[in-house]
C-alpha cells in the first residue's frame, strides 16, 4: 500500500491521513499501528493528543485494546506547530476535541514535508459532523473510515449513541455512557436526526 512506502520521506512531500469512525471502531489501534510502522522505518515520530483527555492515562494514547504510546497532551492546536519539530511523522488522536485551528496546523506541516496521521470521531452523539474533523476530511490525501459492531444488530456499526442524559456535545466516557449503532438502529434509538 502506497502508505507503507518510504520513496515520499526522501522527497520531502508531507501529506495527511485522516482515520475516522464511530466509538469503539478502532480508530486508535489504527494510529498506534501506522506510528510504530513509522518508528520501524526509523523514522522520528511526535504523538499529540488534547489535554482534555484524560480517560485511560493523562500522557499516553491508549486503545480499547490496551495498546499504549507515549503522547504529548496539549491544550489547542497551535501548540503542536511549536512542539513538531524535526520529525517525519505526526499523529494526532481524539482530533474532535480540538479547535477548529487544527486543519490548518496539519495542512502547515504536511507543506514542510510531515507525514500527519489524525484519528478521530467523524460525528458527534446526535450523528452531526464531529468538530474539525470533516474540515481533515475535505483537506486529506488518505482517508480510512473504520467501523465498529452495532451493538444491537450485529451489522457494522457507524454512530456512537449515548446511552445516558446529557446533551453536552463532548462528554468522555466509554461503554458506561456509548454505545456503537448501525444506522437502522440509531434511527429507533434517537429522534437527533
Amino acid at each position: 500500500m502506497f502508505l507503507e512506502n518510504d520513496t515520499d520521506r526522501t522527497s520531502g512531500r508531507g501529506w495527511i491521513e485522516v482515520i475516522c469512525g464511530s466509538m469503539f471502531s478502532g480508530k486508535t489501534e489504527e494510529l498506534i499501528r501506522r506510528l510504530n510502522r513509522a518508528r520501524i522505518a526509523k523514522m522520528k515520530v511526535e504523538i499529540f493528543k488534547p489535554g482534555v483527555d484524560t480517560r485511560f492515562d493523562e500522557e499516553k494514547v491508549v486503545s480499547h485494546d490496551e495498546n499504549e504510546i507515549l503522547s504529548t497532551p496539549v491544550p489547542s492546536s497551535g501548540n503542536i506547530l511549536l512542539m513538531a519539530n524535526n520529525v517525519d511523522v505526526v499523529g494526532i488522536d481524539e482530533a474532535q476535541f480540538f479547535d477548529n485551528g487544527l486543519p490548518g496546523v496539519c495542512n502547515q506541516l504536511a507543506d514542510t514535508g510531515i507525514r500527519v496521521i489524525v484519528a478521530g470521531l467523524d460525528m458527534d452523539f446526535k450523528g452531526k459532523p464531529f468538530g474539525p474533523v470533516p474540515a481533515l476530511l475535505a483537506l486529506a490525501e488518505y482517508i480510512t473510515k473504520v467501523h465498529a459492531i452495532c451493538v444491537q444488530c450485529g451489522n457494522l456499526a457507524q454512530y456512537s449513541h449515548r446511552t445516558v442524559t446529557d446533551e453536552k456535545l463532548v462528554l468522555l466516557g466509554e461503554t458506561d455512557a456509548y454505545e456503537p449503532l448501525c444506522r437502522k438502529c440509531f434511527g429507533k434509538a434517537t429522534s437527533y436526526r
